[in-house]
């Protein structure tokens, strides 16, 4: 009798296997349409569909930095046909601003990161600061005399900026914006010396010279950015302040499932990857094992920044 329930249970098995997906699956974007992370979710999904066999409607939860979709996704039926495309902040970040309705681990079934974004140091070309040491050197010369603009608080560029700080002792008053659009266009104006600014917006205003971009927050120079040094290469070894994507379930996923999405992935193309890249997001697909390393350490990293900087939720 055991061994019959263990053939059926095997049957059973290979049959989801076999069947999965047979409808359209929901891709959650955390956001509204049109913001950076629709933008990567794109090429991705259409690189995706003709291996998964079905199409990827993609669904908007926008709200709390993407912790309305987070919370939405912890209490998605496990049937593999509600798939989040989300970033690291409401893992990594919010756990340590306030209370959220999920564990960033247990709650969820990690299929794998997709891609990752430093910020961009970039200063408006009438201030002295030419190269990233000047900002630490001036800033400490001249204390309380010079500020950084971002997109808000709590987000990856004011973490960026509160990194930087308290890695190099630069004294820097964060100015925070109602969005990286404002900031940007305060930041050509002169209102705001530097920016820790999104990488893509910064690409026209970087090459007309209406700004001038000093260092990536990532280990690896941007696809976007080639010519731009990292912090890591100037000096500040292994620093490291990067936003990233992946893909996530919620917990319980069947394995059948989760093996159909990291064989997906794996398959993912240099064409996409380029398509992905020019968003200002680098390329770089993991495993779920080593995406459920990364969120353990960034979530340590970003909890001690909190902490230290005393950042608190708006």
């Amino acid at each position: 009798m055991f061994r019959f329930f263990l053939v059926l249970f095997a049957s059973i098995s290979c049959a989801f296997a076999q069947s999965y997906p047979n409808k359209p699956i929901r891709l959650m974007i955390g956001y509204a349409p049109g913001g950076s992370a629709e933008a990567g979710a794109r090429p991705l999904a259409r690189a995706l569909e003709p291996i998964l066999g079905q199409p990827l409607v993609f669904e908007y939860r926008p709200g709390n930095a993407g912790g309305v979709a987070m919370e939405a996704i912890a209490r998605a039926a496990p049937d593999g046909y509600t798939i989040y495309y989300f970033d690291s902040g409401p893992l990594t970040v919010a756990p340590h601003l306030s209370k959220v309705g999920y564990h960033n681990l247990n709650s969820f079934t990690h299929l794998g990161h997709v891609c990752g974004s430093g910020s961009l140091l970039v200063v408006h070309p009438s201030t002295p600061f030419k190269r990233m040491q000047d900002v630490i050197e001036l800033s400490k010369k001249e204390p309380n005399k010079w500020s950084y603009g971002t997109s808000g608080v709590g987000g990856p560029h004011h973490l960026s900026g509160e990194y930087f700080k308290s890695v190099t002792g630069a004294n820097l008053l964060h100015v925070p914006y109602k969005g990286g659009g404002p900031a940007m266009t305060d930041l050509m104006g002169g209102q705001v010396p530097m920016l820790f600014s999104s990488l893509g917006p910064a690409v026209g205003a970087v090459k007309s010279g209406k700004i001038r971009a000093l260092a990536v927050t990532s280990l690896q120079r941007s696809a976007a950015f080639p010519e731009v040094p990292t912090m890591d290469e100037l000096g500040l070894k292994g620093f490291d302040s990067t936003a990233w994507y992946g893909l996530l379930g919620p917990a319980g996923l069947p394995q059948e499932v989760v093996k159909r999405w990291t064989d997906a992935l794996a398959k993912v193309g240099k064409e996409t990857v380029d398509q992905i890249n020019a968003t200002g997001c680098d390329t770089e697909i993991m495993t779920p094992a080593k995406t459920i390393e990364r969120i353990k350490n960034d979530h340590e990293k970003w909890g001690r920044v909190v902490k230290d900087a005393a950042i608190k939720a708006e």
